[in-house]
């Protein structure tokens, strides 16, 4: 069994929306592209390394149809030949084209469709896809969320956690790595059990003497 493995761009308020450009998804945002000023050459060489190994892509419509429209014309890059020549799995309620070489329609059953993909695959990359993520992360159907969270507050926006969170336990899997502009590259790797609660007031915590209360 391979790993789906989330990639996602928030603000410090985790706003997720449309960080590349302002046509990505403009609809009541006037934010677009908010992430390309704080990109340098240290943090695009880090998410360039975060992709080693990606050997498909699993991606909501919106997002599909985006990378569809651009990335097939480029040539040149890494990025470029990485997302060209893997298998690219699209989630959709509809049935839409999808003229991208490598491109398959996921079914009506998506919880099915995700786990078959994972069976079939090493690492499995999910990029943007906010509507696609928060059904994957309601579901606990990934294995690693890797967050990028970069020091700006919008206020405005789709969220990471809008509607698809569930109480869920997440290990960090390496140090945070901060860049110089202030962006924090957080790894997290799915846990078993949902938090536990306490009472601060108790000496120890409510919580007891077990290793996994510590």
């Amino acid at each position: 069994m391979g790993l789906i493995q989330i990639e996602l761009f928030a603000t410090l308020d985790l706003v997720g929306q449309a960080p590349g450009g302002p046509d990505e998804d403009p609809e009541g945002f006037p934010y677009g592209g908010w992430q390309a000023p704080l990109l340098n050459e240290v943090t695009g060489a880090q998410i360039l390394a975060a992709y080693e190994g990606t050997d498909a892509l699993l991606l909501g419509r919106r997002t599909y149809d985006l990378f569809a429209s651009y990335w097939p014309q480029q040539k040149e890059g890494e990025i470029a030949e990485l997302f060209n020549r893997v298998p690219k799995y699209v989630a959709s309620r509809g049935t839409p084209d999808l003229p991208w070489a490598g491109s398959t329609l996921l079914g009506p059953d998506l919880a099915g469709a995700v786990r078959a993909v994972r069976d079939r695959h090493r690492n499995v990359k999910v990029v943007g896809s906010l509507n696609l993520v928060q059904t994957l992360l309601r579901e606990k159907l990934f294995d690693r969320l890797d967050l990028w969270v970069h020091p700006i507050v919008l206020g405005v926006g789709k969220k990471v956690f809008d509607d698809g969170a569930v109480p869920t336990n997440l290990t960090l899997l390496e140090p945070p790595v901060a860049g110089a502009q202030g962006t924090v590259y957080l790894r997290y790797g799915l846990a078993e059990g949902t938090p536990r609660t306490g009472d601060m007031s108790l000496p120890d915590r409510g919580l007891g003497h077990d290793d996994d209360a510590r």
